[in-house]
């Protein structure tokens, strides 16, 4: 996947950018919506704004560094084609510059930098506050965090047992430390800046840039020759399968074998014991949904290509970017009337409530029976190149430029493995003990 766009962003500030998560999503066979925005972000670092783009990340035993820029170019660059097409067949290469990142996470020299920004997209590190702030003290660096939704803390019954606690340990984190947040949309700015807000910190800007989209550079024919509608998204209850499951079973009763398919692409998630139940048990089911839950890229926008419609009955979204993606393509969308898709749909999908099942039912058959004509998109679809540039442009605008102080060494970000010497100790048993000391040269 290749980032479009001809002028890069105005360069001062040297730019931190951690791409922890995407470290610790290597092994997975498909991304997530987070782990698409990071990869954008480090996929345009590179291409537009290499000069002043230094990769950090984490490593499992807590210290932070700063990587090579040619392993994380390489890293970024496979993960990209491994997420795009398995059939490139590169997970292994992927694991084994992983591990060479690792071992540069502990034993690695670093690079001197000036005044930088620490840009987090991810939630990585933002439940231990401590970590983060000793990482901003030792190198002097802006937090810049991007908040992507309260899903957690205002849907707890929607999410694991404890999580909504974590997610406002991980809101109360920004609120303290972020000297700029990035969020994808104005009704996450909105709860940014009330949590600013409260605690005391109200001056801090929120910049609200919506999400980009990436259309894959390669594209394949409808997999299914028969009508078909696309439902894209972790299996989970806020999801609402469940809507599309009891809809599709009124379609088979009413319909026969003239009922269409319904393509689930997602992983399973959790909680989702009566959607899988049907997925895996119901006769009326069994040859009408297809499910996929490691589809790569390119597979996946095949499908959604030659969908009749994109559904997506959710309860509540961050940012919702399978309604940008199909959008892009001229796939007509069938959404919840949320505030968020509300915001990025610019009124073009078909709105209904996510509890209005009849309503759902007569929208699915009327594409069903006479599906709308094919059109050029007429959504305006942001790129990732304008969505990113503009990110940067406007942290810069908000921020200001650096000073004229010297150049910080890695003694001023991270301390030097070989300068500390219980910390080497411990770095060398560990490579030692995953056999990673072979990897060293």
């Amino acid at each position: 996947m290749n980032m479009i766009g001809t002028q890069p962003a105005p360069a001062s500030r040297v730019l931190l950018f951690d791409i922890t998560r995407l470290l610790a999503q290597a092994r997975k066979a498909a991304p997530t919506g987070i782990d698409r925005v990071e990869l954008a972000y480090a996929q345009y670092l590179l291409a537009h704004e290499a000069a002043r783009t230094v990769f950090v990340a984490r490593h499992p035993l807590g210290r932070f560094g700063i990587l090579p820029k040619n392993l994380a170019s390489r890293f970024v660059r496979l993960l990209a084609a491994h997420w795009e097409d398995h059939a490139s067949r590169n997970n292994a290469e992927i694991m084994a510059v992983r591990r060479r990142i690792r071992l540069h996470l502990l034993l690695g020299a670093t690079p001197a930098v000036q005044e930088p920004i620490y840009l987090l997209l991810s939630h990585h590190h933002l439940t231990r506050p401590d970590i983060v702030a000793r990482f901003l003290a030792r190198s002097r660096a802006l937090f810049v965090p991007m908040v992507h939704d309260f899903i957690p803390s205002d849907y707890p019954e929607y999410t694991r047992p404890k999580h909504a606690d974590r997610h406002l340990r991980r809101i109360a984190t920004v609120a303290r430390l972020a000297d700029a947040v990035l969020v994808p949309s104005e009704v996450i700015r909105r709860g940014v800046v009330a949590h600013l807000q409260q605690a005391g910190r109200g001056h801090v800007p929120v910049h609200a840039v919506p999400h980009g989209v990436m259309l894959p550079a390669k594209a394949d024919p409808p997999p299914l020759a028969e009508p078909y509608f696309v439902c894209l998204g972790t299996i989970e209850p806020r999801k609402n399968h469940l809507l599309l499951l009891n809809i599709w079973r009124r379609l088979v009763e009413t319909h026969g074998k003239s009922a269409p398919k319904l393509v689930l692409i997602g992983r399973r998630g959790w909680e989702n014991e009566n959607a899988i139940d049907m997925i895996e048990r119901s006769p009326a089911l069994k040859t009408v949904v297809k499910e996929y839950n490691t589809l790569p890229d390119r597979g996946l926008f095949a499908f959604l290509k030659g969908a009749r419609a994109l559904l997506l009955p959710s309860f509540a979204e961050g940012f919702g970017l399978p309604v940008a993606e199909a959008l892009a393509l001229g796939v007509p969308v069938i959404c919840s009337d949320i505030p968020i898709f509300r915001e990025i749909g610019l009124g073009h999908p078909e709105y209904l409530d996510p509890l209005d099942g009849l309503g759902w039912l007569r929208a699915v058959e009327r594409h069903m029976a006479a599906p709308p004509p094919r059109t050029a998109p007429v959504w305006p679809a942001i790129t990732w190149f304008s969505s990113i540039q503009s990110a940067l442009r406007q942290l810069e605008h908000g921020l200001g430029a650096p000073g004229a102080g010297p150049a910080k060494t890695c003694e001023g970000l991270i301390k030097d493995a070989k300068s500390d010497k219980a910390w080497a100790d411990q770095s060398l048993q560990y490579a030692e003990l995953r056999g990673e000391h072979r990897h060293l040269s």
